[in-house]
């Protein structure tokens, strides 16, 4: 098979072309650099577009003779989807319609596409799973949830086969090259802040949890890129025909913890100057999302592979090694 992955060249869409790519895939890749990097994925057929650009997509589709679609691309930050919700509908759900019009066209037969637990809400439930009632609290998750739909109803109309993989929250690098450069991500955005000898920040300490900060289930960068590779592996062997699917290692971790785990491996746990301060809550986060990693698990034999200290630790390399290149 040849597979489109739209977005290719951001922070996740890079680890599932490289991942995919080990696997002796063959991979193209369209992806309009807004956030992207051309460099992180060397030796790929690339085309810098739009998947708001259907021709544009037809003509890839058909040039390469692609079989199968992942689709990445789109906006992924919550506070900006809650200042700015018209452009996340353009680019999420507009950008998916043509997409799958360009899909549906060229005929091609199966489609991963990347959700999010942002479906869920805020879900009064230890760990989510997938048949927990999805209540976004943000545009952002909207979005998401709606595609899930465009995708679910298209395979009923036509036959497309297709996984819905509703990740949780991503950390860490498989190689330094590939790590996240990002400001929306908690991970790089304490990085940042402690390299500018500035105090990690908490949006909010007054949630309803054991130590009052957000609980995520963090998951490695690599096993959402496996995940999306085993998940293309089942629908070309048609072992799936319709999946939604969680991908998380099933365990909370609170934003205080996490940021106590930067500070052990960044070597500032013992200064005062990087002790978190508490400042108001972002806009649209729930208190606590959990994934439950069984169906996953039992329709394509998937599992996390990797730790907390293994995300953090491969996170800081890459962030390091980012700094030395940049300076």
């Amino acid at each position: 098979m040849t597979w489109l992955v739209t977005g290719g060249a951001g922070y996740i869409g890079a680890h599932v072309v490289a991942a995919m790519c080990a696997e002796d895939e063959r991979v193209v890749v369209v992806d309009d650099l807004s956030t992207g990097d051309r460099t992180r994925i060397p030796g790929v057929p690339f085309i810098e577009g739009t998947v708001l650009d259907q021709p544009l997509v037809e003509r890839v589709l058909r040039e390469h003779e692609v079989t199968g679609v992942v689709h990445i691309a789109g906006k992924k930050q919550v506070e900006q989807s809650v200042r700015d919700p018209l452009t996340y509908y353009r680019e999420n759900v507009e950008g998916m319609r043509r997409l799958l019009e360009a899909v549906s066209a060229t005929g091609v037969g199966t489609f991963v596409f990347s959700s999010s637990a942002a479906v869920y809400g805020a879900p009064d439930v230890d760990l989510v799973r997938e048949d927990t009632d999805c209540r976004p609290v943000n545009p952002y998750g909207e979005t998401k949830l709606i595609c899930e739909h465009m995708v679910a109803d298209l395979a009923r109309a036509t036959g497309l086969r297709y996984v819905s993989l509703r990740y949780f929250n991503v950390a860490g690098a498989a190689r330094p090259e590939l790590a996240d450069h990002g400001e929306s991500n908690l991970v790089p955005m304490v990085f940042r802040r402690l390299g500018e000898w500035q105090a990690p920040l908490i949006f909010g300490d007054d949630f309803p949890t054991p130590d009052g900060t957000c609980i995520r289930d963090f998951i490695h960068v690599a096993d959402i890129a496996s995940a999306h590779v085993a998940a293309a592996r089942a629908l070309d062997e048609g072992r799936v025909q319709a999946l939604t699917a969680n991908v998380g290692r099933g365990e909370g971790v609170s934003v205080r913890e996490m940021i106590a785990a930067i500070r052990e491996v960044t070597g500032t746990a013992g200064e005062d100057w990087a002790e978190p301060v508490a400042t108001p809550r972002r806009a649209g986060d729930p208190p606590r999302v959990v994934a439950a990693a069984d169906t996953i698990r039992a329709a394509l034999g998937w599992k996390a592979q990797y730790g907390l200290e293994d995300m953090v630790t491969s996170a800081w390399d890459g962030w390091t090694a980012h700094v030395r290149t940049a300076v």
